[in-house]
């Protein structure tokens, strides 16, 4: 079995902006549903104070984080027009050096991208048993 690819994003949200980047995130989140049928769970957290968000992802694989990069690439960009700054990046599972060296490729050199690989534990989650979309 596969071990999940889990991917957590914080970033803090440019001042006055956080109505607009709940909208764009909405959007933002029907299209990955339509478009990444292996992503297991895809969810925005706000702070109380509505100032910091955090973007979680759990993939069933590697695979399938590589292929939200690509599918979800314009995308990111759009992000920063709501978006200040990110704080971390925190990867948890399996990871082949290439994509972690993407993602630090595509933040600033001060965001600590943070990898976690499993030492013990069990997972429940069920098999999605989707194949990606042809591309």
């Amino acid at each position: 079995m596969a071990e999940p690819f889990i991917f957590i994003g914080t970033h803090t949200v440019k001042e006055g902006k956080l109505e607009d980047f709940k909208q764009h995130f909405q959007e933002f989140c029907a299209f990955i549903e339509e478009n990444e049928p292996r992503l297991i769970h895809f969810a925005l957290y706000i702070s109380e104070d509505g100032t910091e968000v955090s973007v979680l992802q759990v993939h069933p694989d590697e695979d399938s984080m590589a292929l939200h990069m690509q599918v979800a690439g314009e995308h990111f960009a759009q992000a920063y027009e709501f978006l200040d700054t990110t704080k971390s990046i925190q990867i948890y599972g399996k990871s082949s050096g290439a994509l972690v060296e993407q993602m630090k490729q595509a933040s600033s050199p001060e965001v600590a991208v943070i990898v976690k690989s499993e030492l013990t534990g069990f997972n429940r989650l069920p098999a999605t048993g989707v194949s990606e979309p042809a591309s």
